[in-house]
């Protein structure tokens, strides 16, 4: 919220938060000007919101920015098709009313490649993938819907890798990704036990940290030449789910991981609560993505961070400020996982 009102003194930002979230969203952005709050719902058509307000929106707001969706790799589908797909059903129509309209920034995830392997293009969408689990099946469907309407609707799709914190400060909401790799290094430490890696653990590991997201972002949104295109906002070059455990296992632990688990029967085992929750709840579907050789061509995306002077912070410069920042968080209700 805070770069779009620095990236333009004179805009106004209204944000459609769900009405248990209201009072949280109004205390954070109380010390912010230029920003409004309203409740709504974008499972709902018009977004939950009364006529006045939706249509002042559809007079007034001359850019989209569609980050709401279910992030959880173990969500129903019923909830999952209702979020991520319906509600994105629910702001297109919104962008179609919009008079002055100039851009819809929609974020995708680079997930919705699904069991795609080898290299995956930012042209590219429908090529007849699988996927892993409702969260990437649901994106799928909901940027298909996307692509349908840029004929109509003037879009940028942005697709993150997995997002962790930021990289200056290590801030997050939640604990996923890269996090559970912690937790299970946390569960193995404290306990004096032997450091387990989960499979060979050999495919590229894409991680990239909020502020980097953001940056990109912004950066699509005032872009003119980034109207109908796709960008990943990924690590082109990223290192490997195994180099990644190490790196977080001499970090929080001080030494590496000493043995490796076949995947199949740990994601198996994690199937069932009670080991789940001995394992703070890290969720069987994560266990694929350490396993699972993709690749994210970014060129697009490449040339547009260089146009706007932007680089990807290495994983290696801002891991030490994540495993800070989940040190600090470890026993936070705030950050407990669902179980």
């Amino acid at each position: 919220m805070q770069a779009l009102l620095d990236d333009d003194a004179s805009a106004r930002v209204v944000c459609l938060v769900e009405p248990r979230r209201e009072q949280a969203a109004r205390e954070a952005a109380s010390a912010l000007e230029r920003v409004e709050i309203l409740a709504g719902d974008i499972t709902e058509r018009r977004l939950g919101l009364g006529a006045e307000d939706y249509d002042r929106l559809a007079a007034e707001t001359t850019a989209v920015f569609h980050l709401a969706a279910v992030y959880d790799l173990a969500v129903p589908l019923e909830i999952a098709q209702k979020v991520n797909v319906e509600g994105t059903g629910n702001i297109i129509e919104l962008c179609r009313h919009c008079q002055k309209l100039v851009r819809h920034n929609y974020v995708s995830t680079a997930y919705v490649a699904g069991t795609r392997k080898n290299v995956v293009y930012e042209h590219e969408l429908v090529m007849g993938q699988w996927f892993k689990n409702h969260y990437e099946s649901t994106k799928f469907q909901a940027e298909v819907w996307v692509r349908e309407s840029m004929d109509e609707v003037p879009t940028s799709v942005y697709r993150p890798a997995i997002v962790v914190g930021d990289s200056r400060t290590g801030e997050t909401q939640k604990f996923d990704g890269p996090y559970y790799m912690l937790r299970a290094i946390n569960f193995s430490h404290k306990r004096g036990l032997p450091i387990t890696k989960y499979g060979r653990s050999a495919a590229p590991f894409n991680v990239v940290p909020v502020d980097f997201v953001v940056n990109g972002i912004m950066a699509g949104s005032r872009d003119p030449d980034a109207a109908s295109k796709t960008f990943h906002l990924v690590d082109p070059e990223p290192i490997s789910a195994g180099e990644v455990f190490t790196l977080l296992s001499e970090l929080y632990a001080s030494r590496k991981p000493s043995y490796t688990l076949p995947a199949g029967p740990v994601a198996l085992a994690l199937r069932a609560k009670p080991v789940r929750k001995l394992f703070q709840g890290i969720p069987s579907e994560s266990i694929t993505y350490l396993n699972h050789d993709v690749r994210y061509d970014a060129r697009c995306a490449s040339e547009l961070l260089e146009r706007n002077g932007l680089r990807l912070p290495r994983f290696g410069e801002y891991a030490q400020t994540m495993v800070r920042y989940f040190r600090e968080h470890e026993d936070d209700p705030a950050f407990a996982p669902a179980l």
